[in-house]
């Protein structure tokens, strides 16, 4: 029997972990189901959220299907942030798939001819935020309705080829699942349109093929490339020997592999991901990560350069006391060793057995230079000249800089159809040859984002490119040398967001590979920008955005950074950046921090900062100084090339200083009463019987914490969720404590499985939570004993980040895949359990400021002023109301009915008379009513009552115009 070194390790790994099993596709229908029947009744289903984007950083682009007839006709498919259609060459674009279950997409293909859309839901790109999809969607309306068609438990696609002779023939590569074994994963053909499907290629439950590519006119010889790997939240694999090139001469019906041995192309462990590109029959390119060591060379002026990491690894105590000091600190220096550590300071310690040289390496090994510095052969050019029977390596030289050591991020490689020896190859630059791979120069432009997973070529117009890369959509027409940017979908993809309490206050957002941005909660997403040339949100840095922290005394001070725990103390008045991360002292481990370190200001002093590596430290002055106040508050990490065992999610209680909390990514909560002089494993208490079939775990859940939070309502409550993505679990984990953490219940019973990322508690009404899911937002009036999907105007996508800004009593929602949301809460956070049970109730209303010019236009151009009330009201069940606008005197100015459904209502009133009404108002008053422009006569000062009047109730509201 076949056991691959990868499917060993998988079995070992789940052995280890036995409690946690992926979520099976029946489970996953049930759940998409059961929200699409709870969004039908919910609450608050008629509670707009408003997207207030920004627009401009973009997100990433997977990949592109351009009319070939009309290039300025395409469809741009987005990570996470769904479908965008185009028809006028990118200067704007429309979603079309956001009345689908997901908006996670691994690759798109469209037959033209018919505009029929096929979508491989779920990323291909194996990232740490690539979210699985639903199986394979198909539109033949220009994307209004969807139908399903199978494949439920392929997780994330690969490609979708179509026959352009024949629409109802389809091939599709299946990845299948990113952390679990699964069997739905090879090629999939279907010859009727999708109503069935033949496996006609499985390689093993741990090799999915990523790409399929075919021979130009000619369906029927195509190939395909099958890539093993095994991601864990501790380590990725994305190699082995199941990493091979098939080839097909019948459409996909069956399949030959053809990197043999003898055919020149590797075969052995380190084959990583392979793309593809098809020339004719005879000419085939393939992008090889090669994930083999490089060999080491002899270089004799070795002595002569600057100092590396690498040198320490083997040096004896002699040769480091005979270093140069001069040489020596300036490596310290650049390393950002502390100031105590210079040449003589570490000489002395070395010659008093305090550390070893090998510390110096140990002391910047970290996840950033594990992905840098890994020095694997990395990307290389294959060609064959006989339809894949032999293969030749094209580039002499290494081709760095492309890939680095995360080749399973990328993949893209693509032959211009004029010219055989001209390729173009995706990575963090992208970069093009003339020669058949052999050399290469970038065509990265200025205003083009690193990071490419997508490229078209006009084969009528050579240099015609449109590109997707992880900054959006950038078109050019002469081969590079120039680029357009087209990005005005709202697709940002945010890790993290954060409010201040200027007027009006300012969002700020950390997002997947685009720095860290800042701007206005009501700044106007439009285009007219590009005529000030102020864009009103602003970059505060760049990689790849991670938490922010605002000091409460002065928005001035913010602390952010990007990945690994790199962070800086940012005076936005200068410019000037900090940087703060906590050293560990030479001699001992390093800290380990997470993708995404968390960091939280103490709400007890603006001064007090809290960062979580695998120990938590404060600092009492801004992060200048820091204190370690724990120990390890994790499992002690595991061995592999991902940072792991480390603390994920912090909390302090705001009614005392040091009762602190802290969460890690293997399943660990930890809390201290006294500023961290003691800790105690609080997990432990939690009960995951119900779910996972097993008594108390003695150690913890061993799923990662996403979120912690202490209560600002009762010193001893704190809620926390669990997150089982990196398990393919999906199902939702929140508990809350009374007590501390002594004892657990669990709030989640009735959320649809999607695994849970963030839950916060509304700061005025105890009961309100707030709980955001791998494919949603969800809300609870009860803490947690019901829940209400909470999504009037945003698309099923992954709620990553929640905060409420309390002043103004907006949700702010930050989705991975469509930018921000903002929700008025003001009429959730009156939600008692009194008034829950009421027929009817109006939400007190806001006054409003009379113009004159209500019904105007200010040109012949512009359309009418026209003002607005929004009458928000709660009806207990579905019910038909009259709703009456009265004067004080009692006239009845305006007068309709309204079909209510159960929950919150709004009636948005325009402030005119009806016909009636203003013959009833002139009837008893004197007053001239003046007829606007736009022919409506609008209310005058005074003072309104609004009343519905149902069958048995009634309840009623005031505002003044003034």
């Amino acid at each position: 029997m076949k056991f691959s070194i990868a499917a060993l390790f998988l079995f070992l790994g789940l052995q280890m972990f036995a409690q946690i099993t992926p979520t099976s596709a029946e489970k996953i229908s049930k759940a998409l189901l059961q929200k699409e029947q709870m969004a039908s009744t919910s609450l608050v289903k008629n509670i707009p959220l408003q997207n207030i984007g920004p627009t401009v950083m973009s997100g990433r682009v997977v990949d592109l299907d351009v009319n070939p007839g009309n290039p300025i006709e395409f469809y741009a498919a987005y990570a996470s942030g769904g479908l965008w259609y185009t028809n006028n060459n990118g200067t704007s674009f429309t979603p079309v798939m956001d009345n689908s279950e997901t908006q996670n997409i691994g690759d798109i293909a469209v037959h033209w001819k018919t505009h029929t859309i096929w979508v491989g839901t779920g990323e291909n790109n194996a990232s740490r935020s690539s979210y699985a999809g639903i199986g394979i969607l198909k539109s033949t309306d220009h994307g209004k309705t969807w139908q399903h068609m199978g494949l439920n438990d392929s997780h994330h696609i690969g490609r979708i080829l179509i026959n352009n002779k024949n629409p109802n023939e389809v091939v599709i590569g299946v990845t299948g699942h990113l952390y679990s074994a699964n069997t739905e994963r090879g090629i999939y053909k279907t010859s009727d349109g999708g109503k069935t499907w033949k496996k006609t290629l499985f390689v093993s439950d741990t090799a999915g093929i990523i790409d399929i590519a075919q021979t130009p006119n000619n369906f029927n010889i195509l190939y395909a490339s099958a890539w093993e790997k095994d991601r864990k939240a501790w380590d990725f694999l994305g190699n082995g020997n199941d990493s091979n090139i098939y080839k097909s001469t019948d459409g996909g019906t069956s399949w030959e592999k053809i990197s043999t041995d003898a055919s020149g192309f590797p075969t052995d462990y380190g084959v990583g991901r392979i793309g593809l590109a098809v020339y004719d029959e005879n000419t085939v390119y393939a992008l090889l990560d090669n994930q083999n060591h490089r060999e080491k060379t002899e270089d004799s002026d070795k002595k002569n350069e600057e100092l590396s990491k690498e040198d320490f690894k083997s040096m004896s105590e002699s040769e480091f006391l005979k270093l140069d000091d001069k040489k020596l600190n300036a490596f310290l220096k650049t390393n950002n060793f502390q100031e105590k550590y210079r040449a003589e300071n570490v000489k002395q310690m070395i010659r008093s057995g305090v550390a070893k040289p090998a510390d110096i390496t140990t002391c910047l090994e970290n996840a950033n230079t594990s992905l840098f510095d890994t020095p694997v052969i990395g990307a290389e050019v294959y060609r064959s000249d006989d339809g894949g029977k032999t293969w030749k390596k094209q580039n002499e030289d290494y081709i760095d800089g492309l890939l680095y050591s995360y080749g399973y991020y990328f993949g893209e490689i693509r032959v211009d159809p004029n010219d055989i020896n001209k390729i173009y190859l995706g990575g963090v630059p992208i970069i093009k040859s003339v020669d058949g791979g052999k050399t290469y120069t970038s065509i990265n432009g200025k205003n083009v984002h690193a990071d490419h997973h997508a490229l078209w070529m006009n084969p009528q117009k050579p240099g015609h490119l449109i590109n997707g890369n992880d900054g959006g959509v950038n078109i050019s027409y002469d081969d590079g040398a120039n680029w357009i940017k087209n990005n005005s979908p709202s697709v940002g993809q945010f890790y993290a967001i954060n409010v201040d309490n200027q007027e009006p206050y300012h969002v700020y957002g950390g997002l997947q590979d685009n720095g860290v941005w800042e701007g206005p909660h009501n700044a106007k997403e439009d285009s007219k920008w590009h005529q000030t040339g102020e864009y009103p949100w602003k970059s505060l840095m760049g990689g790849d955005g991670m938490q922010i922290a605002i000091d409460s005394r002065n928005h001035t001070t913010v602390y952010t950074g990007y990945q690994f725990g790199n962070y800086y103390r940012i005076n936005k008045n200068t410019g000037k950046r900090y940087y703060i991360q906590p050293k560990h002292e030479l001699g001992e481990p390093p800290y380990r921090f997470n993708w995404q370190t968390p960091i939280l200001l103490s709400p007890h002093n603006q001064d007090i900062l809290y960062l979580g590596g695998n120990k938590l430290h404060r600092s009492m002055n801004q992060g200048d100084d820091w204190e370690t106040i724990s120990p390890d508050l994790t499992h002690g990490g595991k061995k592999g090339n991902v940072a792991y065992g480390t603390l994920t999610t912090l909390s302090e209680s705001p009614f005392s200083f040091g009762l602190l909390y802290a969460g890690s990514d293997d399943g660990l909560i930890h809390i201290s009463k006294d500023s961290g002089a003691n800790w105690d494993n609080i997990s432990k208490n939690i009960d995951l019987s119900q779910f996972l079939n097993l008594k108390n775990l003695q150690n913890g859940p061993n799923l990662w914490m996403s979120r912690i939070v202490a209560s600002k309502h009762k010193r001893e409550r704190v809620y926390v969720s669990l997150n089982g993505y990196r398990w393919d679990d999906f199902t939702p984990y929140i508990f809350k404590s009374e007590d501390h953490g002594k004892t657990w219940t669990t709030i989640s019973s009735g959320i649809p499985d999607s695994p849970v990322n963030v839950i916060i508690e509304d700061p005025e009404n105890e009961n309100l939570l707030f709980v955001g899911t791998d494919n949603g937002l969800y809300t609870s009036f009860d803490q947690g004993n019901s829940w209400e999907v909470f999504q009037n105007g945003m698309p099923n996508v992954a709620v990553h980040d929640l905060v409420i800004q309390p002043e103004a009593k907006h949700l702010l929602i930050g989705t991975h895949g469509r930018s921000i949301y903002k929700a008025d809460i003001s009429t959730l956070q009156k939600m008692t359990s009194e008034l829950l049970a009421k027929d009817v109730h109006v939400f007190k209303l806001d006054d409003i400021k009379h113009s004159d010019n209500w019904g105007n236009a200010t040109s012949t151009w512009s359309k009418p002023n026209t003002p607005g009330l929004d009458i928000t009201f709660y009806s207990f069940k579905e019910q038909n109301f009259t709703a009456e606008i009265r004067t004080s005197e009692g006239i009845i100015v305006s007068e309709t009915s309204v079909n209510a459904d159960k929950g919150l209502n709004i009636l948005s009133y325009d402030l005119t008379f009806t016909k009636e009404g203003k013959a009833s108002y002139l009837k008893k008053n004197k007053q001239k009513l003046k007829v606007a422009k736009d022919e409506k006569t609008y209310l005058p000062k005074g003072e309104y009552t609004v009343q519905l009047k149902g069958n048995k109730n009634h309840s009623e509201a005031t505002f003044i115009i003034d």
